[in-house]
């Protein structure tokens, strides 16, 4: 057991795990592609130039070239890796969608005033919306914008179907809830094609609280004990637009378990997703990628990142629970360091599932299993196999040369966080960043903020191409100068490696 786990962690340090692409290349799979390897789509490359951009030793940095290719006054940057995979491993998405109701599903008029107003979004593109308000082509359809970034590993398969068709999915889910969020004015009913119900006096409520309780007589007599409960839940119409997400990242997700039998998809791909609906953004983020808005020089977190680290209660419980996936050769317990045969018997620090914190257990011979959570922060490996704990596809990733499964410790469910756009003013320098891992590597949240900041103050405010090269900076700043010892970036630190995709909004006026 323990020359086959040194053999997959030398195995991810030699590239194989961490991005080698065998399975993108021509003859890596009798399979075809589902879909050409490319580069984001709005970055407008042709075939040479996506060649060129392929350099490991120059390491050229991609931008958008035509700002009218991106909604509002979009950014984006790009670098490929330094040689850990034959291919840029990150993909791109960016467009505005529209969400139509159903064939066959009668409109119900909307309660809310859908008053539109003039959008002065660079690009002319925008939602002229208030909070509460909608917008609509011809009362029949609901518009969203999308941006997402995708990091790949294993192979840039996964990454690339992603890129092409989870905003699809969003657009499925948030089909069968559109007539909903079109009325927001009113709650969202329990059962579609019931009336809402939040009225605490209404018979319907009181009836069902008196089954609830399983009393005789009418409610409110005598003889009826205490109500439990007396309304029905309030959902809220968020809530709707965030399961609308959480749903299209599992069907994402098993679409490409279900096309991996007909198609060549490799590997496994982050997801952070942005979504921008009826006033309000929200930030689905399944991986290590991340997300902030700088505003007025506020730093605001809009993701999490999700690690062997971060979740370990998670990937412990299921171990718990399901010790069979652990092959007899993991233990789910954690300890210090590794357990050696000779402190068998003795008193040694660990913690299991339901802690936090750390207690003393006499070590038993099953305790020198090799760990679930091998490593320690950026090091740190589900079963010495793959650093992140959230993302797409990875179905057939095993421990290497095991019959062990990785894709039951690897959840494909977002976390997702919303941010009410339209109840904030914004200036011009406010932004939203996202970036894939090797943008946040190796700068901080404090320092891209800052980067960002300056960088936009000194650029004319009517410039729609400011976005882009603030995301060309970040990407020069993270990726460094090469010099005698590798690529290195202030302060002499060493620079990032990785591929590093960076890309910034502009938020609207709070004139919509």
């Amino acid at each position: 057991m323990l020359t086959r786990v040194k053999s997959a962690v030398a195995s991810f340090v030699g590239g194989i795990m961490a991005g080698g692409s065998d399975g993108d290349q021509p003859g890596g799979s009798e399979l075809p592609l589902r879909f050409p390897y490319m580069r984001p789509e709005f970055l407008g490359l042709s075939q040479d130039e996506i060649e060129c951009s392929a350099d490991h030793i120059s390491r050229p940095i991609l931008i958008v070239k035509e700002t009218k290719r991106l909604p509002w006054a979009t950014g984006y940057a790009e670098v490929i890796n330094a040689g850990k995979s034959t291919l840029n491993e990150d993909q791109a998405s960016c467009e505005v969608m529209v969400v139509k109701r159903k064939p066959g599903v009668s409109s119900t008029p909307s309660k809310t005033p859908t008053a539109k107003r003039r959008s002065s979004l660079p690009n002319g593109e925008g939602l002229g919306l208030k909070e509460n308000s909608v917008s609509f082509e011809d009362s029949e359809g609901l518009q969203f914008h999308y941006w997402a970034l995708f990091d790949g590993h294993a192979g840039s398969g996964a990454a690339v179907v992603a890129s092409k068709l989870l905003q699809h999915h969003i657009t499925e889910q948030l089909q069968e809830v559109v007539d909903v969020l079109r009325n927001s004015a009113l709650p969202p009913p329990t059962c579609l094609g019931e009336e809402p119900n939040d009225m605490p006096g209404s018979h319907r409520a009181l009836t069902r609280a008196a089954s609830l309780r399983g009393a005789a007589g009418a409610p409110g007599s005598p003889s009826a004990p205490p109500t439990r409960f007396f309304t029905e839940k309030k959902v809220p119409h968020e809530s709707l637009v965030v399961g609308a997400i959480e749903n299209a990242f599992k069907d994402m997700d098993t679409q490409i378990e279900r096309e991996k039998a007909v198609y060549n998809i490799s590997g496994g791909c982050t997801a952070l997703v942005v979504i921008f609906l009826l006033g309000k953004l929200y930030v689905g983020n399944a991986g290590d990628s991340r997300a902030i808005i700088v505003r007025n020089g506020e730093i605001i977190p809009m993701s999490t990142e999700f690690t062997p680290e971060s979740e370990r209660q998670r990937l412990q419980f299921l171990a718990y629970m399901q010790p069979h996936l652990l092959g007899n050769e993991f233990t789910h317990l954690e300890f210090p360091r590794r357990v050696q045969r000779k402190e068998v018997g003795k008193r040694m620090l660990y913690r299991d599932y339901t802690m936090n914190g750390w207690a003393y257990k006499t070590i038993e011979d099953d305790d020198l299993k090799f760990p679930l959570i091998y490593g320690e922060g950026k090091k740190a490996r589900v079963m010495a196999t793959i650093g992140v704990t959230r993302g797409l596809g990875d179905h057939e990733l095993k421990v290497h040369d095991s019959n062990i499964y990785i894709k039951p410790f690897l959840s494909c469910c977002p976390e997702v966080k919303v941010y009410p756009l339209t109840q904030y003013e914004h200036g011009a320098d406010d932004v939203l960043v996202l970036g894939t891992d090797g943008l946040w590597d190796v700068l901080s949240n404090e320092e891209v903020a800052e980067a960002v900041t300056s960088f936009l103050a000194n650029c004319d405010p009517d410039d729609q191409h400011r976005y882009t090269m603030a995301a060309q900076d970040l990407v020069m700043r993270a990726r460094g100068v090469l010099k005698d010892r590798g690529w290195r970036i202030s302060n002499d630190r060493l620079g990032s490696g990785d591929d590093i995709s960076a890309r910034g909004e502009m938020h609207p006026p709070p004139s919509y």
